[in-house]
């Protein structure tokens, strides 16, 4: 596994990249390219059924919107962010597109490289999976590039994806369904856990409110510390923690051989293994 080096300044593109599918993912990469400062002229939109924010910022920024393929030529990229489920009735309504031999970036979670060849035509292809902290710019990606992607392919793509987040490379497709059960399905595990401490924190007696309150907090600004600190996740515990205090009475619990390890080596094992089934 590889990481992109930090973007640019300024987000070049070859020809005109096209977006094939305007909902929360898509949409956050294309206000990522927006604010990298990405020609807006250059940008193309397909959906057919375009969100009114998303008709507001298409007004606003001066790119084009299309309901289908037709009036787009000399694509260099198109990033797929359609669901699966119609990768081949997408696949149809972009194959005009795919004349110009485009790189492919996908984002539809599941298609393997050999799906989106089958579907595209025999194209430059990258898949990846990204998560949902893409919408805030502090998503992390991971990609991997097909055999016919060229090394400033794969340079274009991390500048695109690197517009949401961090981005790694993964040198074998048959890791992404690990990936999927950290990374990309990872945010509702740290979500679950605020639940689980808020409603922790309700049967001691707080206030509802305030004990919502005190678990978002400490879970957003805990990955916060994390995001900014040099230090590892057990530094940081450990820097929290004091012998025989009240911390390491509940990490004695957490950390116990039944404790929170072996229970998520199970969750991430299942999500894994359901990726794999579909």
């Amino acid at each position: 596994m590889t990481q992109s080096p930090a973007p640019s300044s300024r987000l070049a593109l070859p020809g005109t990249l096209v977006l094939a599918g305007a909902g929360k993912m898509g949409g956050a990469m294309l206000r990522g390219w927006l604010e990298s400062g990405a020609a807006p002229d250059a940008l193309c939109v397909i959906d057919p059924a375009p969100s009114d924010s998303m008709k507001a910022l298409a007004g606003e920024r001066g790119f084009a919107l299309h309901a289908d393929a037709s009036g787009i030529s000399g694509a260099a990229v198109v990033v797929l962010a359609v669901k699966p489920q119609i990768l081949d009735d997408a696949a149809q309504m972009l194959a005009p597109l795919m004349t110009s031999q485009p790189m492919v970036v996908s984002l539809a979670a599941g298609k393997t490289v050999d799906d989106l060849t089958t579907a595209l035509g025999d194209v430059p292809v990258v898949r990846t999976m990204p998560n949902t902290p893409a919408a805030v710019g502090r998503g992390i990606t991971a990609a991997f590039a097909g055999e016919n992607v060229s090394s400033d392919q794969r340079d274009l793509a991390a500048q695109l994806l690197q517009a949401v987040g961090e981005v790694v490379w993964l040198e074998s497709e048959d890791l992404m369904d690990a990936v999927t059960a950290v990374s990309g399905s990872g945010p509702a595990y740290v979500f679950r856990l605020t639940e689980c401490m808020a409603a922790a924190g309700r049967e001691l007696g707080l206030p509802a409110d305030m004990a919502d309150a005190l678990a978002r907090a400490t879970v957003s600004g805990a990955g916060e510390l994390m995001h900014q600190s040099p230090d590892s996740a057990s530094t940081l515990r450990e820097n929290v923690t004091s012998p025989g205090g009240t911390t390491a009475a509940a990490l004695a619990v957490l950390m116990a051989e039944d404790g929170l390890t072996p229970l998520m080596k199970k969750a991430l094992t299942a999500a894994r293994d359901r990726a794999r089934e579909l």
